[in-house]
């Protein structure tokens, strides 16, 4: 075992499986005293089992480590604290939290329904808040603490079928950026990961609903076929290099000591890439004026000059008799 997290506690969402359990295991490794929070869900949100978070904690004793389970339904305020509580109950303190508890409720946008939108917002995105904000309370008080959530491609790049779980994404990377400056004073770092791997909520997209996406050119994972990136992920997933644990070490790496400068960052992490995703803000294309723009103006620069070279991410097929293409 290494020592690099010697002393610290860590609580993680999520943990049971996947890259939770990885992140889980890594940081045991490493000396954490990790608390395992897992209600052993299925992808959907359906089910409870204990066993999975159980295994992880049984795993990391018989390393040698030290873990406790928590079972608690993170999307509630009450499940939320559970698992902070059970830190300082457990072992006297928490030095950091993992975010990685999600569901997805897969569906086309006109044919979502509200229960399908609530209950992923509920669990994807106020899952993270439940936490942070008892985290937040801590360590502010004692002036210290290593935050990271989990963002997701669909919400910050889009993926089609996934208007439920990407805007949850989105929500939490904002999340980050604000909690980031609001306990970055008090010594306190909130980081975010948006990862690449085949996990459980990956393997539920059929191959149907991948290559319908691809074929329409809106599959999120896509990319040009020629371009190194997408040659080295093509490679990587038929080497078996794009599993859980492949993301593991970046989301451990930002709970040490020595990140303490890093804050308020999204990280693409899939495979060997890790990626500094870029700030949504400032824009990184402008046009500017003196006054007020016409119709007419607007007409004219935005095509030539904001959106020269941008395509549209899901753009009509041929067939479809668009108004305005031709013009």
């Amino acid at each position: 075992m290494g020592n690099l997290l010697e002393g610290k506690v860590v609580a993680m969402t999520g943990a049971g499986r996947g890259i939770g359990r990885e992140c889980a295991l890594l940081a045991a490794s490493e000396g954490a005293r990790v608390v395992v929070n897992d209600p052993g869900v299925n992808p959907d949100g359906g089910g409870v089992d204990e066993g999975p978070a159980a295994q992880v904690v049984e795993e990391i004793k018989k390393a040698g480590g030290e873990a406790v389970g928590n079972y608690a339904d993170v999307s509630t305020m009450d499940g939320g604290e559970s698992v902070i509580q059970t830190a300082v109950d457990t072992y006297g303190k928490l030095d950091g939290l993992i975010n990685l508890a999600a569901i997805l409720r897969d569906r086309m946008v006109f044919n979502l329904t509200e229960e399908e939108w609530d209950d992923v917002i509920r669990v994807d995105l106020k899952g993270h808040f439940t936490t942070l904000k008892p985290a937040a309370v801590l360590m502010r008080q004692q002036r210290y603490g290593r935050i990271v959530n989990y963002s997701s491609v669909s919400g910050l790049n889009g993926n089609s079928g996934q208007a439920n779980y990407g805007a949850a994404k989105a929500g939490v990377a904002g999340l980050t950026r604000v909690a980031a400056r609001d306990l970055g004073r008090y010594g306190v770092t909130v980081n975010c990961i948006a990862p690449g791997a085949a996990t459980r909520l990956t393997a539920t997209v059929p191959d149907s609903a991948r290559q319908l996406r691809a074929s329409r050119g809106i599959a999120g994972g896509g990319g040009n076929p020629t371009d190194p990136a997408t040659r080295l992920r093509e490679l990587e997933e038929s080497e078996g290099l794009r599993g859980p644990d492949m993301v593991a070490p970046m989301t451990v790496y930002l709970l040490l000591d020595e990140c303490w400068n890093i804050n308020g960052r999204i990280f693409q992490v899939a495979g060997g890439h890790v990626g500094l995703l870029q700030d949504m803000y400032p824009p990184f294309r402008n046009i500017y004026k003196f006054g007020k723009w016409s119709l007419d103006e607007l007409r004219m620069l935005v095509p030539t000059q904001l959106m020269q070279g941008i395509p549209n991410p899901a753009p009509p097929p041929d067939e479809i008799q668009v108004p305005g293409r031709d013009s």
